[in-house]
């Protein structure tokens, strides 16, 4: 399968009573958007706003970003949802590239956070520096979480096709080819280099904890193979409110960084050779007869090593070292990608389970870190929710609109794929 990225680079972002892009511009008509996305029953209203990088300004509660694409040839983005049920991960797709579409409104679960602009929590979230189209949806009254969650999932993938679209007759900026080749290829090529495999584990634990593969609920999946340029393609797709720090947005899968950087060193120090998705689950058995799959998955392709990325923290951690244990059991060298839930001080026990082989891990830092967020002059969205989502407690919301948290409630601040700007320091 042969993947082209044409990425547009956008300098800024205007909503007005047209579409185009010139000169870096994107212009968006805001009336044809809003018509678009009141076409379901269920939403009662609807306001288009824009949130650029340095601006005195907070989105709070964030469901999910999605990057602004449109395939020209090849398919539909985000098959299943917008487009017809089919194969992607091949032909050409457009990207508006520094762009993002924002989803907000009221809380559904309580695990939604934070997207400062500016400020100290700008620090943890890329999305401080991408032009963000922020859509504040409000439901009907009688919606069931569950159903809420649904709108507004569906609602940020329409709004996302249809601004991508905007792309079409742009030439690209860049293009970028990502090739992969069947797995008997992949496999026999490079034979000098070490065969290493990504584990891409799914967050799928229940009713807005899920996560959708080709539209399917990824925990009605049994483990399976996938190419990473069909996950570029918006094959998997958001549909879950674990904690902002490490929730996988669907930006982060369409630009999955350990994808992006197995492709950059396929040919040159290993040899990547295929992408494993697989759930984490409630029940033991679940656990125990996913991680078996993935296990066996990996030692038919003849792996010497794998990358395992973690979604969410607590029950997931148990999937993530089962997976390790049994990959090192077939003598696949194994290095875990997780964050860290130590307490404030750093002084707990960072996981919820471990094991002696899970000796070689990147934590992409300790969610439990305490920050005052200073007050915005303007917020999208609503701050009340700030004591009450993940990250908060009682009296995070201070009376002159600053806010103390656990860096947990930052979209992005420890993201397990390592998209974000934490890094581990030697002493």
């Amino acid at each position: 399968m042969k993947l082209e990225l044409g990425r547009i680079k956008i300098e800024e972002v205007e909503l007005g009573s047209e579409n185009g892009i010139e000169d870096g511009k994107l212009s968006i008509d805001e009336d044809e958007l809003v018509q678009l996305i009141c076409e379901d029953s269920r939403i009662k209203s609807v306001e288009l706003t824009l949130a650029r990088p340095g601006e005195s300004t907070r989105i709070i509660p964030v469901k999910d970003v999605i990057e602004p694409r449109c395939k020209v040839e090849g398919g539909e983005v985000f098959p299943g949802f917008v487009g017809e049920n089919q194969v992607m991960g091949s032909g050409r797709t457009l990207v508006l590239e520094n762009t993002a579409v924002v989803t907000t409104g009221d809380i559904v679960g309580y695990q939604e956070g934070t997207i400062e602009m500016s400020g100290p929590g700008a620090e943890y979230t890329p999305f401080s520096e991408t032009l963000n189209i922020v859509i504040d949806c409000e439901v009907e009254d009688d919606i069931e979480d569950h159903r809420h969650e649904e709108v507004l999932r569906i609602m940020g993938l329409k709004a996302a096709q249809h601004i991508g679209r905007i792309a079409r007759g742009t030439e690209p900026d860049t293009i970028e080819e990502y090739e992969q080749p069947a797995l008997n290829e992949a496999a026999g090529g490079g034979d000098y280099l070490p065969r290493v495999g990504y584990i891409y584990m799914l967050q799928s634990q229940g009713l807005l904890h899920d996560t959708y593969v080709y539209s399917v609920d990824a925990k009605e999946i049994l483990p399976t193979i996938i190419s990473p340029t069909e996950v570029m393609d918006g094959a998997i797709v958001s549909g879950n409110c674990v904690s902002a720090c490490d929730k996988n947005t669907t930006y982060f899968h369409q630009n999955n960084p350990v994808i992006e950087e197995l492709y950059r060193e396929d040919g040159r120090t290993l040899n990547f050779v295929g992408t494993i998705i697989t759930n984490e689950n409630v029940t033991l058995d679940d656990k125990e007869r996913s991680s078996d799959f993935t296990a066996r998955l990996a030692e038919q392709l003849d792996l010497d090593a794998a990358i395992v990325s973690e979604e969410g923290f607590g029950n997931p951690d148990a999937d993530l070292i089962m997976n390790c244990r049994k990959l090192e059991g077939r003598d696949i060298k194994t290095v875990l990608l997780t964050d860290e839930f130590a307490g404030s001080d750093g002084a707990s026990q960072s996981l919820a389970d471990s094991t002696p082989e899970g000796d070689a891990v990147v934590s992409t830092g300790n969610a439990n870190e305490i920050i005052r967020l200073p007050a915005m002059e303007r917020v999208i969205g609503q701050d009340k929710f700030a004591d009450s989502m993940a990250g908060g407690f009682e009296g995070s919301l201070k009376e002159d609109g600053s806010i103390e948290v656990e860096i947990q409630a930052i979209i992005g601040a420890t993201n397990e794929l390592g998209f974000g700007y934490l890094t581990a320091r030697e002493y």
